[in-house]
């Protein structure tokens, strides 16, 4: 539901990537540093995306996650990822009120934050590598780190939901090193946002939430929430998170912005 765009004449050499895993698509566009390390560090990126389907998927019965939630391992036999997203996960649920879970349908899923998480994980490990600019987008959720070039920040075009093929807002990642856009929503893949509280489908007022932060990680974890919570809920909470800007879209073509997001925008 998003596009990176990055403008730059005198733009250091990309190294492009796409990859098909977790069910959808992560497109790499990594920029500087030495190039066969950055291709090595790319190469570990992508095997480690890998590794983390394999771990988390839900849809694998002899997956780390599925065997954790038939109670076949204890979260101490599992991989030291599995922790951290389970910790990442509860804390989520703490700052969203429960609005935001890693159980579905009272099964152990902690789906809503493994893909954020993945593509934040793979992003940084380009950057320690000595890339200077970092774009991952996974499905959507996209990390933004270092910039394409001189005096040239990323930019993300976030997709309409009501107008198919139109963008509702670009991105930009301008005086900033880091930044993260991730999208919820029902234009692409339906009425799949499940409300925690009733174990069904989330009935809202809303197409689609956008969240700007640091971390796709977190970006991913609060659009979900927000959107389960509706327009008038999900834009107070995420008013009140420090760091966050978020453009939200009604069913009936309102939209709605936190007050900084206009410094985002351009």
């Amino acid at each position: 539901m998003a596009d990176t765009v990055a403008e730059s004449a005198e733009a250091p050499a990309a190294v492009r990537h796409a990859e098909e895993v977790m069910g959808t698509v992560f497109s790499f566009d990594v920029r500087g540093g030495d190039p066969g390390a950055v291709r090595a560090a790319l190469e570990e990126a992508v095997a480690g995306l890998h590794r983390a389907d394999a771990v988390f998927s839900t849809y694998r019965e002899d997956s780390q996650i599925s065997r954790l939630a038939r109670d076949e391992l204890t979260v101490g036999q599992c991989d030291p990822e599995v922790a951290e997203v389970l910790e990442l996960g509860a804390e989520a649920e703490r700052l969203s009120d429960g609005w935001f879970s890693l159980r579905y349908e009272g099964r152990l899923d902690p789906t809503g934050i493994v893909k954020g998480w993945a593509v934040e994980r793979a992003a940084r490990h380009l950057l320690r590598a000595g890339a200077t600019g970092v774009s991952l987008n996974g499905g959507g959720d996209v990390q933004l780190l270092g910039t394409p070039g001189p005096q040239r920040p990323w930019r993300v075009g976030v997709a309409d939901p009501l107008r198919p093929g139109g963008l509702a807002a670009v991105v930009s990642a301008a005086g900033t090193s880091e930044l993260a856009v991730a999208t919820s929503g029902t234009a692409e893949r339906g009425a799949h946002i499940v409300d925690p509280r009733t174990g069904r489908s989330a009935v809202t007022d809303l197409v689609a939430v956008t969240v700007v932060t640091p971390s796709v990680t977190w970006a991913d974890c609060w659009a979900t929430a927000a959107f389960a919570m509706g327009s008038r809920e999900g834009l107070r909470w995420l008013e009140s998170l420090p760091d966050v800007e978020a453009l939200l879209i009604t069913a009936g073509d309102e939209v709605r912005c936190t007050g900084g997001l206009a410094a985002r925008l351009g």
